[in-house]
């Protein structure tokens, strides 16, 4: 097996990969790290009543055991207000093997009656429909995925694979400038990084860069967005200091010139509070 169920430091239930030897949202769990870090973040039953389309369409980038794609779905479900906009909500995964664990424990992974029937259905046939949500698999490699989902760019992106460590090639200037090509005119983007390495790969990948909530063990995460004045908290002059170290960590695929072109940012002109 790949995978095994394990508990937090919190005492909540986590699948943890084996291959990899990272626990899917360590600490606070799933289920709270789900709702807090992503679907509050993004304001995902606000938006939805608020978008100008009859859609709202969100990435979620490591669909691993479900958690957060099941919390965006639960918000939209809650959502009952007439014209508010249906949730298009788009899981990328190569292994769908952590899931099909977090369906064998139901309860403690918010897997039960109509979302276990969800996560059967999007296993077996890759997509599950009700009148509120559409929830759609792109399996295979996620990089690829995004350069396929121009037709339907997203509105929010969960960003919640593997570290670093363990996946590489999705914390790279490439990997956030594909995100960047999928993205909608007014997309934002949640993960639970708050490295200065996926930072600036951000920033070179075309992203604004903020910090986003504290969860479990963090006192802060990243968020970003395709217009700075999406952002709650946009990363300062202040912030952009660092990167004049000569020891500033950088992604994988850094050119020469990363941090000065990072420092360079528009977020960080002369109207950036410093």
């Amino acid at each position: 097996m790949k995978y095994e169920v394990v508990t937090t430091r919190a005492g909540a239930r986590a699948v943890r990969s084996l291959e990899a030897g990272e626990v899917m949202h360590p600490g606070v769990g799933p289920l709270i790290e789900a709702e807090r870090l992503y679907v509050r973040q993004s304001r995902l039953g606000a938006r939805l009543l608020e978008a100008a389309r009859d859609r709202l369409v969100v990435f979620d980038v490591g669909l691993g055991a479900g958690s957060n794609a099941l919390a965006a779905r639960a918000e939209s479900e809650r959502v009952t207000a007439a014209g508010a906009a249906r949730l298009e909500l788009v899981s990328f995964e190569r292994d769908l093997g952590a899931l099909e664990l977090a369906l064998a424990h139901g309860a403690a992974f918010g897997l039960e009656d109509e979302s276990a029937a969800a996560a059967r259905a999007l296993l077996a046939g890759g997509l599950h429909e009700t009148t509120r949500t559409t929830w759609r698999l792109e399996r295979g490699d996620v990089l690829e995925a995004l350069g396929r989902q121009q037709a339907s760019p997203a509105d929010v992106i969960f960003w919640d694979p593997y570290s670093s460590r363990a996946n590489p090639e999705l914390w790279t200037i490439a990997a956030f400038s594909a995100a960047r090509r999928a993205a909608g005119a007014r997309c934002t983007l949640f993960t639970y990084s708050a490295s200065t390495a996926t930072r600036v790969a951000m920033l070179l990948g075309g992203w604004a860069v903020g910090a986003g909530d504290g969860t479990g063990d963090k006192t802060e995460t990243t968020a970003a967005a395709v217009e700075v004045a999406d952002l709650a908290r946009p990363l300062d002059r202040r912030w952009s200091t660092r990167l004049a170290r000569p020891d500033v960590p950088l992604p994988s695929d850094a050119p020469p010139d990363a941090a000065a072109r990072a420092r360079a940012a528009p977020q960080f002109g002369d109207g950036a509070p410093g």
